[in-house]
């Protein structure tokens, strides 16, 4: 058994295969040719093999590399490729759900995701949002309807940690599916796969492609549940580019040294953060104080660059906007994932049940990139200046 290290470089990779190049080519196709009319048939009789090709749609060797690669890398059975993030969560949840079945989602959901599931009510479909802090709990929130429990560990934004093999311990008896959204950890930090989950996803415009140049998503199966999931994916049409398909791939090979780097980078920011006196609270899974720090412990081999930090509650909205406005290493603007720092300002409150986020001052979400720590934290300082004196009246 080779280490993930090894892994990351050489999953989905088959050289021999390509006159020993070691990266795939770029397959830019639509229409797939056949030699004859037997190899045609051969391909319509059960395209979820998807061998031989059946349409650029359905899948090319980019894409199967991509694919392959992840799904080792999860420990999984196989693999779906989609266009974002997003279509991925969308995908997985309708591979699984119909009208009048009950659907529970973690109040901590990625927004967008939080979005497409309202909107299934119009097709029959009863949500409902439960406190990620639920664990086991999760028995009593099950009915004779529920289908699937799709869970994020850690939550979007507010970062609470899952309890997964509760969890999933409760749904799997009742035949629930279970998905979740693995795009913050990654399968170097986290394989749900392995705590029970039947589904992961990944918002591959993330970490997995790695720098702020791709949109992509994937989806990982267990055997038991990759046929619906396949299924579905070519019933809506669902697929991804062949370039960032190869941009996903090439960004898996260095997947650990990047995360590693992110890690290191943000321990030491969220530490740092935490000696402020403009911070309130520093949330970041990793740190002893943090209330899902122990099931993190349990289930996660590391924490990637995202995190958050609530600052004093006397800080108003113009003094956060004017200290947000004077940073120029950490950007403004949505995603993570990249080489490069990110900032941006954070709201559970305008949509959490009541009582799972307690408002305690102004939450900012931070990635931290590869610039050096202490030019960031610079940049930090000259932003506190800022807040400070806004909130004076200077």
């Amino acid at each position: 058994m080779t280490t993930r290290d090894t892994r990351y470089v050489q999953a989905g990779s088959e050289p021999h295969r390509r006159h020993g190049y070691v990266n795939p080519p770029i397959h830019r196709t639509s229409t797939v040719l056949y030699r004859d009319t037997a190899e045609m048939a051969a391909s319509q009789a059960d395209p979820l093999k998807r061998t031989p090709p059946v349409y650029g749609r359905f899948g090319t060797p980019t894409g199967r590399a991509f694919e392959t690669a992840l799904a080792e890398l999860e420990g999984g059975h196989a693999a779906v490729a989609t266009c974002s993030g997003l279509a991925a969560a969308t995908t997985a949840v309708l591979s699984f759900v119909r009208a009048g079945d009950h659907l529970l989602v973690s109040d901590s959901v990625y927004m967008p995701t939080r979005r497409f599931c309202d909107s299934l009510a119009a097709f029959g479909v009863r949500v409902e949002y439960y406190d990620p802090a639920v664990g086991a709990g999760i028995e009593g929130l099950l009915r004779p309807e529920t289908r699937v429990v799709y869970l994020e560990s850690p939550g979007s934004t507010t970062f609470e940690v899952q309890d997964v093999p509760a969890v999933t311990a409760a749904c799997r008896p009742r035949g629930i599916t279970t998905v979740i959204d693995n795009t913050w950890a990654t399968p170097a930090f986290l394989r749900p796969l392995e705590l029970g989950a039947d589904v992961v996803l990944h918002s591959a415009t993330k970490y997995l492609t790695g720098h702020a140049d791709s949109i992509l998503g994937a989806i990982v199966c267990s055997e038991d549940a990759f046929p619906a999931v396949r299924g579905a994916a070519m019933r809506l049409g669902q697929c991804a580019g062949a370039d960032d398909l190869y941009l996903g791939l090439r960004g898996l090979r260095t997947l650990g040294v990047r995360l590693g780097r992110h890690q290191q980078q943000a321990l030491d920011l969220a530490h740092w953060l935490q000696q402020r006196e403009e911070v309130a609270e520093v949330v970041h899974p990793a740190l002893p104080e943090h209330p899902g720090h122990r099931i993190w412990q349990r289930d996660f081999d590391g924490a990637s660059g995202l995190f958050g930090f609530v600052l004093r509650p006397h800080f108003g909205r113009a003094a956060v906007d004017a200290m947000i406005d004077r940073l120029r290493l950490f950007g403004l603007g949505h995603s993570w994932g990249g080489y490069e720092s990110l900032l941006v300002p954070a709201d559970p409150l305008t949509h959490r049940l009541p009582g799972t986020w307690r408002d305690r001052g102004p939450l900012l979400r931070v990635h931290v990139g590869f610039e050096h720590l202490d030019d960031l934290k610079a940049d930090l300082v000259e932003g506190f200046a800022e807040l400070v004196r806004r909130q004076a009246g200077c």
